[in-house]
């Protein structure tokens, strides 16, 4: 291990234009024992030239390059390079407050149990509003993401679970990695100020999953941890039991002349205002 406490792996595929924000957070950070991997995951743009530009402003600044082989595989590779005992990956069109890595680190020195610490977020760019995320538990994990992939863990804890699944595509790659890292033990931390801040564009790799996609990574997810899920939502037979008791439930509703007059003027309300 380095000297430095730090590293934060930004990978980055096509997206020079966004490339100098984020590394200029890196720099603005109030924690200085830091090293930062740009990773170029294969991009046909300005990358390798703007990434050369921050090599030469700090020797903190450091440049791989793969063949196009995904978003995971490339925070694999920059987290592989990194010589140091925490990371934060920082996706090229996102960016970091300045304080982020000084309270995270912190915060691991204070609680040595954690493995996770990330803080609140804002949207930037096509939208200017804080993210609102729901507060951390393993039941709310098995139903949705709620930590963003811009969080502190241990090199050694990404190596405990594989790293970062290759084969997650089409996207939720950041929740199937939490899912992995978190399901057997661990504390996570959430820093109570902004420090994180993600850019909302009219195209993304979220957006861009569409309905096959989404299932085929939800079926993924669902056989990779079916004993996280199961333990968390319950047996596939009590689920089952779940969905009949609210179908029936919206069935009777709906046979209910008091309920279909109540939602007629509830709509009809709303069309007025």
């Amino acid at each position: 291990m380095s000297n430095n406490k730090v590293s934060v792996v930004v990978p980055c595929y096509n997206q020079a234009q966004y490339l100098d924000e984020a590394l200029q957070s890196v720099l603005n950070q109030s924690f200085n024992d830091w090293e930062c991997i740009i990773v170029n995951d294969g991009s046909t743009d300005k990358t390798e030239v703007i990434s050369n530009k921050w090599i030469k402003k700090d020797s903190r600044f450091k440049y791989v390059y793969q063949n196009n082989s995904g978003l995971s595989s490339a925070r694999n590779l920059g987290i592989k390079k990194a010589e140091s005992e925490y990371i934060l990956p920082l996706d090229a069109d996102d960016k970091i407050g300045e304080n982020y890595l000084e309270l995270a680190y912190q915060a691991f020195q204070e609680y040595k149990d954690l493995k996770v610490v990330y803080c609140e977020a804002k949207k930037f760019g096509d939208s200017d509003e804080m993210w609102k995320l729901p507060e951390f538990s393993l039941y709310s994990l098995s139903r949705k993401n709620m930590i963003f992939c811009s969080a502190l863990f241990r090199k050694k804890d990404w190596k405990a679970i594989g790293g970062f699944d290759v084969n997650m595509i089409h996207g939720w790659e950041d929740w199937e990695f939490w899912i992995s890292m978190l399901k057997n033990g661990g504390l996570v931390k959430k820093i109570e100020s902004v420090q994180f801040y993600y850019r909302v564009k009219d195209v993304s790799m979220l957006k861009a999953m569409g309905a096959q996609k989404t299932k085929e990574t939800e079926e993924y997810l669902s056989v990779k941890h079916a004993d996280f899920f199961v333990e968390q939502l319950g047996s596939f037979s009590s689920l089952l039991r779940e969905t009949e008791r609210v179908k029936k439930s919206y069935e009777e509703k709906l046979k209910s002349k008091k309920f279909l007059i109540n939602a007629f003027l509830k709509k009809l309300l709303v069309l007025q205002f």
